[in-house]
């Protein structure tokens, strides 16, 4: 059994301390607190915790604080006066070992997803689409399934797009009424989406999410840091992409049952942005992800302003709680306040209501899970000072450790393969060649003036061979062979698996992160194509395509 994780050192005289139980860590939990209260400090006490004891974590770095991890903190004199004021030894100053990410590929790893993968429900909460647009899309990528055409990027997506509205009476039948304005809003959506970053999101190599539970040569575990400072001028992109990545995470992991740590833990930043405007069917999968993604062995903890941000379906399955202080300058301010009191197990010694607004920076609340899996009685505390750095790491040292990471060079090139945009742009530069509407006529040979009344009165010589056809509308000669038609199901995949696959089966039992890009890419495929090769497409619990109403 592992030792308990302290986190917090309780107030008054006793000057106990607050742990969190490693084996109940994956009972979820959530951080709460008003700006400038101490959240991400707490945040980084908890992530570093969990790294020591080989835990991989994942988080959202909104402001650029969280990446001091990487870096040993040092007795500052606020450090030393704080250590004073609690009574406690310098702690091991000592960083943590990280990986940054990045959607953008500017300060971490590129970070990408495949259209299909995210699928047609994330996509629409994306694109802030109606109920009837989200229909259409969702036909959209049944259409695409059915035909073999894979949806990778966005140029893909509307690609797709524009076949389907130029084709709407040929689909009307099989899959009803597909709307000119709802192809057109979409339209508008994603360029939005692109002009937010989403043209560098959406493509291969995917990220593949093993990549986010490695452990150092120390057996601590690697703490995922998304670069999200960028990212959040897109709300609607962050939330999605984080819902995504979880996922992901349920989509993949096996079922665990309980552990003595979990296999990973994952910190939902500026978590009310998930449920803003989100519609009923996905928060019911959001609640559904929450609930069974524990017994794989995944810890979600929230971090926002207010727990009443968060659903009750989904508070009430948060167990570990951390609650920083709480502004009542207003009656709706103090309803809030009153209700996040309600949400923690009675202390008959503390008024928690009280306490709430009268916590200082760097003190919280807190209630953890006891060895029974039941809320303790909240107690108030003092989050303890981590061993990493306080503050953003410069340029220079983050650049040094993205160059040092286990990852480094897996996702940075971006692939570009064969999918629909490229089946249907090439079907219609074929699309003349199919049907002549008329026996095709070889252009006549030049004619030479000076020879003209020479020739004159003589029978016509042999016409010239027909010039062989170059491409464009010009149609070849009946005796010439048709061209060859596309490759059905994904045209060079079987080509680009036979060059790969002597690069990922010959690394003689290797570190896996010796993969090249192309075989990082053919990964990605390989997840990406169903049981029948290119004309099903998986999609995760959050992804997958919704019952026609």
């Amino acid at each position: 059994m592992i030792n308990p994780l302290p986190i917090a050192i309780q107030s008054g005289h006793s000057g106990g301390q607050l742990c969190l139980l490693p084996q109940l860590a994956n009972r979820h939990g959530c951080i709460t607190g008003a700006t400038g209260t101490g959240k991400t400090v707490t945040l980084q006490v908890l992530a570093q915790a969990l790294s020591e004891i080989g835990v991989p974590v994942f988080m959202a770095d909104v402001k650029g604080d969280l990446s001091g991890l990487g870096k040993a903190g040092s007795a500052s004199p606020k450090a030393r006066e704080r250590l004073a004021q609690l009574g406690l030894p310098e702690p091991a100053w000592a960083a943590a070992p990280v990986a940054f990410w990045d959607v953008f590929g500017e300060q971490g790893h590129p970070v990408r997803a495949t259209i299909s993968d995210m699928g047609p429900l994330m996509l629409a909460r994306m694109l802030n689409l109606n109920d009837t647009q989200q229909g259409v899309l969702q036909l959209v990528f049944k259409i695409a399934d059915d035909n073999g055409l894979l949806l990778l990027d966005t140029k893909d997506l509307r690609a797709m797009l524009q076949h389907v509205g130029e084709n709407a009476a040929q689909f009307k039948t099989e899959y009803g009424n597909i709307s000119a304005a709802s192809i057109g809003a979409i339209q508008r959506g994603l360029i939005g989406i692109d002009e937010q970053g989403g043209d560098r999101f959406f493509g291969e190599p995917m990220l593949d999410i093993a990549d986010w539970m490695q452990t150092d040569g120390q057996g601590r575990g690697v703490i995922n840091i998304l670069a999200a400072d960028k990212l959040m001028n897109a709300p609607r992109l962050y939330s999605t992409f984080l819902l995504w990545m979880l996922s992901e995470l349920f989509e993949h992991l096996p079922e665990v049952g309980d552990l003595d740590k979990p296999k990973m833990v994952f910190f939902f930043d500026e978590a009310h942005l998930l449920f803003d405007e989100a519609p009923k069917p996905l928060l019911q999968k959001i609640e559904q992800v929450v609930r069974l993604i524990r017994s794989k062995g995944v810890g979600v903890y929230f971090v926002t302003q207010n727990p009443l941000d968060i659903p009750d379906t989904v508070l009430g399955q948060l167990g570990n709680r951390v609650q920083h202080a709480l502004r009542a300058y207003t009656p709706r301010d103090q309803k809030a306040v009153t209700a996040a009191a309600e949400t923690f197990r009675p202390n008959p010694q503390l008024n928690t209501v009280q306490a709430i607004t009268e916590l200082g920076v760097g003190e919280a609340l807190v209630s953890f899970l006891d060895e029974k899996g039941r809320p303790n009685v909240v107690e108030r505390g003092y989050i303890l000072t981590p061993s990493s750095q306080i503050g953003p790491l410069t340029a220079d040292e983050r650049r040094a450790l993205i160059a040092s990471s286990l990852v480094a060079g897996v996702y940075e090139q971006a692939v570009d393969r064969e999918s629909a945009y490229e089946r249907l742009k090439g079907r219609a530069v074929q699309q003349p060649q199919a049907v002549p509407s008329s026996p095709a006529v070889p252009d006549p040979a030049p004619v030479d003036d000076n020879a003209w009344g020479a020739s004159a009165g003589r029978s016509a010589p042999a016409p010239a061979p027909a010039p062989r056809p170059t491409g464009g509308s010009r149609m070849p000669p009946a005796t010439a062979p048709a061209p060859q038609p596309a490759p059905a199901d994904g045209g060079g995949l079987g080509d680009l698996l036979k060059d790969a696959a002597g690069g990922i089966f010959g690394n003689g039992g290797g570190s896996r992160r010796s993969d090249s890009p192309l075989q990082a890419m053919v990964k990605s495929a390989a997840r990406s194509i169903g049981s029948q090769v290119g004309r099903e497409i998986i999609r995760g619990v959050l992804g997958s395509l919704m019952k026609k109403r």
